[in-house]
C-alpha cells in the first residue's frame, strides 16, 4: 500500500510538465521514509548504514543524510548500536491520541459553528466512492489497512477546507502509525472500520452535520482507557507479528 496519504491539490504536478528525477539523496530519504512509515523495519531492528544503502542501490552518503532527516521527523530514534524506529510509549501515545481526537472533531465542529464553511462535494464523492468499493469487496485483514484509514481521515478533514488541520492530521496518523497498524489484524475490525467511515461520510453528505460530529466521535474518541487498551494490545501484536510485514 501507497504510505503517501495527503498531496495538496495546488502542489500537485501538471500531467503534461516533465518532472526531473530526484536527486539520490531525496530518493532515499523517500524510500527510506515509506520502508519506515510501512512497517518494514522491525521495532528492534538496527537501520544500519551499509545494508540500506546496498538495498536503495546508493552510497552511505545520502543514506546518512536520510537517516538525519527521518531523527529531525521524529520517526526514528538513536540508541545502543545505531537507528532504529520509533515506537511511542503509552504516554507518547496518550498525548498523540488526545491530538489527533481534537484535530479530527475540527474539521465538522468548524462547518457546524460556521454555516458558510462547506465541505467539498468532489471530494466527500470520491472518498465514498472507495468505501462503497471496499464495502463490496472488503481487503483482507492487514496491517497495512491503516493507510486507507489515514487517507479516509485525512481526506475528511481537506473537504473541510483547513490546510493547516489536514497538515497537522496527517503529521500525528504517521506518529502513530507505527502501533495503529497492529490493530487491523482482524477481519470483523477491517470490516466495522469501512461501515463506521460509510456512515460518517453520508452524514457529512448531506449536511446532517451534528450526527457526522457524533458519528465521528464515536469512531475516533473513545474513553483514553480504551485506546490504552487497543494501544497496548497493538504493541504486543507488534511484537509477535514483526516478520508478517
Amino acid at each position: 500500500m501507497d504510505s503517501k496519504l495527503y498531496t495538496q491539490p495546488d502542489t500537485m504536478p501538471d500531467p503534461g510538465a516533465v518532472v526531473p528525477p530526484p536527486s539520490l539523496r531525496e530518493a532515499a530519504y523517500a524510500q527510506l521514509r515509506a520502508a519506515v512509515l510501512d512497517g518494514e523495519f522491525g521495532p528492534r531492528e538496527r537501520l544500519a548504514e551499509m545494508r540500506l544503502a546496498a538495498r536503495f542501490g546508493v552510497s552511505r552518503t545520502p543514506v546518512r543524510e536520510a537517516l538525519a532527516r527521518l531523527l529531525a521527523d521524529g520517526l526514528i530514534e538513536r540508541g545502543d548500536g545505531g537507528f532504529h524506529v520509533r515506537i511511542p510509549n503509552l504516554t507518547q501515545l496518550k498525548d498523540f491520541y488526545e491530538l489527533r481526537v481534537t484535530l479530527e472533531l475540527r474539521g465538522i465542529a468548524r462547518a457546524i459553528e460556521d454555516p458558510s464553511v462547506r465541505h467539498d462535494p468532489a471530494v466527500i464523492a470520491a472518498e465514498l466512492e472507495r468505501w462503497y468499493a471496499m464495502r463490496e469487496n472488503p481487503p483482507a485483514c492487514d496491517p497495512r489497512f491503516v493507510v486507507q484509514d489515514e487517507r479516509f481521515h485525512a481526506e475528511l478533514s481537506r473537504a473541510a477546507g483547513n490546510p493547516a488541520l489536514t497538515d497537522a492530521l496527517v503529521t500525528v496518523s504517521e506518529r502513530i502509525r507505527s502501533v495503529r497498524m497492529y490493530d487491523f489484524l482482524t477481519q470483523d475490525r477491517v470490516e466495522t472500520t469501512i461501515t463506521e467511515h460509510i456512515e460518517i461520510m453520508e452524514f457529512v453528505r448531506d449536511g446532517r452535520l451534528d450526527e457526522g460530529y457524533r458519528a465521528l466521535h464515536a469512531h475516533v474518541g473513545d474513553s483514553m482507557a480504551v485506546v490504552l487498551q487497543r494501544a497496548q494490545r497493538a504493541m504486543t501484536q507488534m511484537a509477535l507479528h514483526a516478520d508478517r510485514l
